[in-house]
């Protein structure tokens, strides 16, 4: 049965070339970035970020400093720096350096919280000012793309190229707000979102294997039940059978399209709808459990805590309560 699998696979490549081109994927996709909070950090101090439910994209508008993760080497922010953190990733957004001179914005005005944190010392110096945006990617019928990465990315992006276009507009934006601001804050921060993705693809970036690999459609329909419903009752059998392909060929091929394994990232991909359904709505944590595939409330406690540090209804505890404005 597996060879007669493996041999309508590739009669069907044989009849038409299913491959697609970057530009091709590029025409097809669709990028969200939904503006939450302008974040001053003045002075040398340093801004927690929690494990958030969703990817986040920091646009450094101004400063210096760095983004220091867990187990790996701090990443530097300056001025025009496009750093995206994905979901349940913690990390912490240090200012320093020389001193800036920082920008007066008026995030109110754009519907932005606004979070400002001041150094303890007496001398103040260095500063940063980033745009914190929560991101989404969509392919055709595939949708939170972004919940497939792994790996954090980080961009400079001067004014004068291609993906730093936007960041002069962005500035005029948040320091003179008018009529239609909001909607342009969001529109420049797409394109620069955009303009980094296609970027890093020309250039073959090890971060984007993962969306090189959606050149080959043949595993789409496996990407797609595990981004709609991770929590149903999926198996590695069940998978390659949605690929049309035996079970051992779909698990290498897929492990060399997306660098993990199909369970290991079906396991993240539901600690993923869990925390969102955690962050973002009054389900029961029993009910959770059970959306994002788990057997008992239990077992699901478990297996959360051990991803996140945290019980499942501490988690939702604090972000319920969500971060001081400024």
């Amino acid at each position: 049965m597996g060879a007669l699998r493996e041999w309508v696979y590739v009669c069907a490549r044989t009849r038409s070339n299913i491959t697609m081109s970057i530009s091709e994927i590029l025409d097809d996709i669709e990028v969200r970035a939904e503006p939450f909070a302008l974040c001053e950090l003045h002075g040398r101090c340093r801004l927690d970020v929690a494990w958030e439910s969703f990817t986040a994209l920091h646009h450094v508008l101004a400063g210096q400093g760095q983004i220091v993760l867990p187990g790996r080497p701090p990443l530097q922010l300056e001025r025009g720096m496009l750093a995206l953190i994905p979901a349940l990733t913690p990390h912490t957004i240090h200012s320093g350096g020389e001193r800036a001179e920082l920008p007066s914005c008026r995030p109110a005005a754009v519907n932005l919280a606004h979070l400002v944190l001041h150094s303890d010392g007496d001398e103040e110096q260095g500063g940063l000012i980033a745009i914190c945006s929560r991101v989404t990617l969509s392919l055709r019928r595939m949708q939170n793309l972004f919940d497939i990465v792994r790996e954090p990315m980080l961009e400079l992006a001067p004014p004068e190229t291609a993906v730093g276009a936007p960041f002069g507009r962005l500035l005029q934006e948040l320091g003179a707000p008018g009529g239609g601001s909001e909607a342009m804050v969001r529109a420049l921060l797409q394109q620069s979102l955009l303009e980094l993705m296609r970027q890093r693809l020309s250039d073959n970036n090890d971060n984007l294997n993962w969306m090189a690999a959606l050149r080959d459609p043949t595993l789409w329909p496996v990407l797609r039940e595990m981004l709609d419903a991770p929590g149903a009752d999926h198996s590695a059998e069940s998978l390659a059978a949605t690929a049309t392909m035996s079970r051992s060929v779909f698990a290498d091929r897929f492990t060399k399209a997306y660098g993990s394994g199909p369970m290991e990232l079906l396991r993240e991909l539901r600690m993923r709808l869990a925390a969102s359904l955690l962050a973002d709505t009054s389900t029961p944590v029993k009910r959770v459990a059970a959306l994002a595939g788990f057997l008992s409330r239990s077992a699901f406690t478990r297996a959360f805590t051990e991803r996140t540090g945290e019980p499942p209804a501490d988690f939702r505890q604090k972000r319920k309560a969500g971060p001081d404005e400024g």
